[in-house]
């Protein structure tokens, strides 16, 4: 990831690329399972083909205007196959099937990683050529995203396929300001990583992988059900928490650059991502399990899990409110 994020040359950032590909295929088929086997080969198979088209549009930027430097992507057809690439490397939709399917296969630590580590190379690549992607492509694959996101999520009973659609549709939100704000989109990133890497971690404590299991921890943890409950409603962005921030601002910048009606359409479509959060957010809080356990409460959190989560948590709870002001 380090080498993609302090490349200029596009072969050193295609090396960086296949480098983190290869190193992370063991760490998904860990498990001696079919299913995390055939996660390891899925992830292989899209990352490859990714790769592949990225390294083309490359050569034939090299072949047509003699530069292998990746801020100058001059021409008009690389830049579509980078953008095609990159997508697909992420995981946005139109080229999103893998990821869920990836990360169902994988334990909840190895998602951690897909949804959070492994996006940071592709959006460094995509911030880099910003100023040469065509805006109507970002604005079409991020409303995309968006919708998939949303309406994917829906019929989720997997936490770890749900998480998936959540980063398709966080994804999605980059995607469209990519081209017009690139620091803007970095934000909603980096807010992302923050906010699901407690979720995923207090989820690896609990042990929960199913909505059906989440329902328990309440009575054996209610500070992690209390913490797990606001990280949900960040991630859907609801104002006084931080994940509203990113949303606030995406929407700003596009109303100023009259894109109104997209505005509205992603503020709609966000609804259906919404709409799962709190339908989980509910099954945390408002319902009691069938069984009470009588022991006392415990704050069940492994030492090292818990300073991560304690860092991390305050961050992804309240609202950055300078962040406008660092942006200006």
């Amino acid at each position: 990831t380090l080498t993609v994020t302090s490349a200029n040359h596009w072969v050193t950032a295609w090396l960086g690329l296949e480098l983190n590909m290869i190193s992370i295929l063991p760490v998904i088929a860990k498990q001696k399972h079919p299913r995390s086997t055939e996660a390891a080969t899925k992830y292989f198979l899209t990352q490859a083909t990714a790769s592949a088209l990225m390294l083309f549009a490359g050569t034939i930027n090299a072949w047509q205007t003699g530069s292998w430097n990746i801020m100058q992507l001059n021409n008009k057809l690389s830049c579509i196959l980078t953008i095609a690439a990159l997508t697909m490397k992420m995981g946005a939709a139109p080229a999103h099937f893998w990821l869920p399917e990836v990360m169902q296969g994988a334990t909840l630590a190895t998602a951690l990683l897909i949804t959070t580590w492994q996006k940071i190379a592709p959006i460094t690549l995509l911030y880099m050529i910003s100023n040469h992607t065509e805006p109507i492509i970002t604005l079409s694959i991020g409303l995309l995203s968006i919708l998939v996101g949303g309406w994917g999520g829906f019929n989720q009973t997997q936490l770890r396929k749900m998480m998936a659609y959540s980063s398709i549709a966080h994804l999605g939100w980059t995607m469209t300001v990519i081209s017009i704000m690139p620091n803007i989109a970095l934000t909603n990133i980096i807010i992302y990583m923050i906010m699901s890497t407690p979720f995923f971690m207090l989820l690896m404590t609990t042990a929960s992988k199913t909505l059906q299991t989440m329902t328990t921890t309440w009575t054996h943890t209610p500070t992690t059900t209390i913490i797990l409950m606001l990280l949900l409603l960040s991630m859907a962005g609801l104002p006084p928490l931080t994940g509203f921030t990113p949303k606030l601002l995406i929407l700003d910048n596009l109303v100023t650059h009259k894109l109104t009606l997209t505005a509205a359409t992603m503020a709609l479509l966000s609804l259906l991502s919404l709409t799962f959060y709190l339908r989980t957010t509910y099954l945390l809080t408002s319902t009691a399990p069938p069984t009470t356990t009588q022991s006392t409460t415990a704050w069940r959190l492994k030492p090292h899990q818990n300073q991560i989560t304690a860092l991390l948590a305050p961050i992804a709870l309240f609202n950055i409110t300078i962040l406008p002001a660092l942006l200006t």
